[in-house]
């Protein structure tokens, strides 16, 4: 009866185990996720025109292909370089650079948000935006009326850049 018990529990362990093993496998074997942001990019446009039109402002936010670009760039260059945490990228451009190379001749800004995590939400967003007075004015400004966002994630750190402009000469 022991021996019956004892063999029972060794099975018991070794199926456990193989368990976990195949489980491994089969997450290290499947594709990376890509995630579609366009809902997060969007919510972030929607929360510029509120805090805009709280701010007295009467203009609509437009996204601007452009600047959409400009931001997806640095994005890719923030989440890729931990030492970036701001508006100059690993290549040493700045925010008009970027935006130039992108094709859009004016005057802009940017804001960059990084969460150490999976995921970033709209909250994460403003909780680094809104309380940064720099940030603020810039999304509070009347005379930012052209937008583009870009947002990206990896397994421990997510990036949001959001690119402001105030017309395409």
């Amino acid at each position: 009866m022991v021996a019956t018990r004892a063999r029972a529990n060794s099975r018991h362990r070794l199926s456990g185990a193989l368990f976990g093993i195949l489980s491994a496998g089969v997450l290290l074997a499947a594709p990376t996720a890509h995630a579609d942001n366009k809902r997060l990019n969007d919510g972030v446009v929607a929360n510029v025109y509120t805090i805009q039109h709280q701010a007295g402002c009467t203009n609509k936010v437009r996204i601007n292909p452009k600047l959409q670009l400009a931001a997806e760039w640095h994005t890719q260059d923030v989440l890729a370089n931990r030492s970036l945490d701001g508006d100059i990228g690993s290549d040493g451009t700045s925010v008009s650079e970027r935006a130039r190379n992108a094709g859009y001749v004016g005057h802009v800004s940017e804001t960059v948000a990084i969460n150490p995590a999976l995921a970033i939400n709209n909250l994460d967003i403003l909780n680094q935006w809104f309380y940064q007075p720099d940030y603020y004015a810039i999304m509070s400004d009347c005379r930012n009326n052209e937008i583009g966002v870009w947002s990206l994630n990896s397994l421990d750190r997510s990036v949001v850049v959001a690119m402001y402009g105030q017309g395409d000469r």
